[in-house]
């Protein structure tokens, strides 16, 4: 496995936490990962989501060929995406805590 797939992995694996965080956390506002007034769930889920896309962004810079060499590359684009879904869904459960809280 190669440094690239292992990069892309680790932050594919970051933005799909930060993705169910935030999943749980825009749900249940008033569980445990929604305390403080769903604000724990929000911040983190922005935190993990920003680091994901953050490693998936110097995946992609640093790999030197396409999609399909073994660079990682494509799970890095993967990485991108769901830590962007993770800081979109994070930044609307802290939005709605905002507004109730």
């Amino acid at each position: 496995m190669s440094a690239g797939r292992l990069g892309a992995s680790v932050a594919a694996v970051l933005g799909l936490t930060g993705v169910v965080i935030g999943g749980l956390a825009l749900a249940r506002p008033t569980s445990r990962i929604g305390t403080s007034n769903g604000r724990l769930g929000a911040t983190m889920a922005l935190a993990v989501g920003l680091i994901g896309m953050a490693l998936g962004g110097v995946v992609v810079a640093t790999s030197d060929s396409g999609i399909g060499t073994g660079n990682g590359r494509g799970g890095a684009y993967v990485a991108l995406v769901v830590g962007l879904i993770a800081m979109v869904l994070g930044a609307l459960a802290l939005a709605r805590s905002r507004r109730t809280g």
